[in-house]
């Protein structure tokens, strides 16, 4: 049997960029046997953190590049794309405390996650409506009206909060954020370089802390 890998695996249901690459990274994930650490984050208070700005505040040119580049990734990955979705920005914490509280029951949670990356990105629906999520988790085999209820434990905010404040300090700035063996991989596209430290041997490139 193939030994276990483990890599953190940071990232938001509202994070386009997520979601573009969740099958791949599962995918990838399956290869070679990786064990996901899976760490919802507030996206937007790691933009404030680390000097990003949300998609509405960003230069037009940069707003009007990033349209071309939905699209030509959703054609790459084959996946259906919304790319103006009626509910973005919104905050997706209901959804995060539902995937620590199925974290904390060691259940299953791949299937949950993607469901959930798809409501602001497929469905064009509101993640900040908790039967919506409910209902995720539900089509993912889960029981999501009892997930929503045990979140609802002020716990799994300290929590949020806690993994939150620990992306920030491991230099986390964007999402999705992969760190394998202490090397950082930000963004959906690395992966194949993600792969690539995997498989090639390489000793891993550990970044200074300049914080």
């Amino acid at each position: 049997m193939l030994s276990e890998k483990t890599i953190d695996f940071y990232f938001s249901f509202i994070s386009l960029y997520t979601y573009i690459g969740y099958e791949a990274f599962q995918d990838l994930a399956k290869r070679h046997n990786l064990k996901i650490n899976y760490k919802p984050i507030d996206l937007h208070e790691i933009f404030q953190l680390s000097g990003g700005l949300p998609v509405s505040k960003r230069p037009p040119q940069r707003q009007s590049y990033r349209l071309v580049e939905m699209q030509r990734w959703s054609h790459t990955r084959e996946i259906p794309l919304v790319l103006k979705p009626k509910h973005h920005p919104a905050n997706p914490e209901i959804g995060h405390r539902m995937l620590l509280a199925a974290l904390e029951n060691q259940q299953n949670v791949v299937e949950f996650i993607g469901n959930a990356l798809k409501i602001l990105w497929v469905d064009d629906r509101n993640i900040e409506d908790h039967k919506i999520i409910v209902a995720a988790a539900n089509r993912a085999g889960l029981d999501g009206k009892a997930l929503y209820e045990q979140s609802l434990n002020p716990k799994y905010i300290d929590q949020l909060t806690q993994i939150t404040n620990e992306a920030f300090e491991r230099q986390v700035f964007g999402t999705p954020f992969f760190i394998y063996r202490g090397e950082p991989f930000w963004g959906q596209d690395r992966l194949e370089m993600l792969e690539d430290l995997i498989t090639s041997g390489r000793q891993p490139i550990n970044p200074p802390n300049l914080l």
